[in-house]
């Protein structure tokens, strides 16, 4: 007589498990429980109500979902949230410094350098980053430090100018 082993049946309608992370998300310091699968988009943004962030092309190709990770500015669709695992997380929602604007929202905002809105956290989040790494000084260096950044309205002169602003008052 042969006996034959059989698998342990595996429920797909249950989930396969959370992953613990800690994060800190706008200067909170936060411990989560992470599907491994979930990127650092979703989770900010269905996890943490962190909406700011824009969800848009999902392939890393447009910059609307830009934050800063330890400091560098990144997509956050293309990270899975688990590989960030202690790291420093900035939103668009953590430059402000409560009711007072951070100089490049507000210089977003003097220059009018948007027009639907949707790209401009990921805008400010990667000027931001541009401005700390200081390897960006001219209309044209911006330009190119900022060209992972689309904008579909055509706002770009109107967002180098209003970098380059913030840029020469910190001079």
């Amino acid at each position: 007589m042969t006996m034959t082993a059989t698998a342990p049946r595996v429920d797909p309608a249950q989930p396969i498990g959370t992953v613990p992370i800690t994060l800190t998300i706008n200067g909170q310091r936060r411990s989560l429980q992470v599907e491994p699968w979930t990127t650092l988009l979703d989770l900010l943004r269905e996890g943490e109500q962190l909406t700011g962030t824009k969800k848009g092309c999902d392939h890393g190709q447009c910059g609307a979902c830009t934050v800063l990770v330890d400091g560098r500015r990144m997509n956050s669709c293309l990270l899975l949230a688990v590989t960030r695992d202690g790291a420093d997380i900035t939103t668009i929602e953590g430059l402000a410094s409560g009711d007072t604007l951070h100089p490049l929202q507000q210089a977003f905002m003097d220059h009018d350098a948007f027009q639907c809105g949707y790209c401009t956290p990921g805008q400010i989040c990667s000027a931001k980053a541009l401005i700390d790494e200081g390897v960006a000084h001219t209309r044209d260096e911006v330009r190119e430090a900022m060209s992972g950044n689309l904008c579909r309205c055509g706002a770009y002169t109107n967002i180098v100018d209003a970098v380059l602003s913030v840029l020469e008052a910190s001079r």
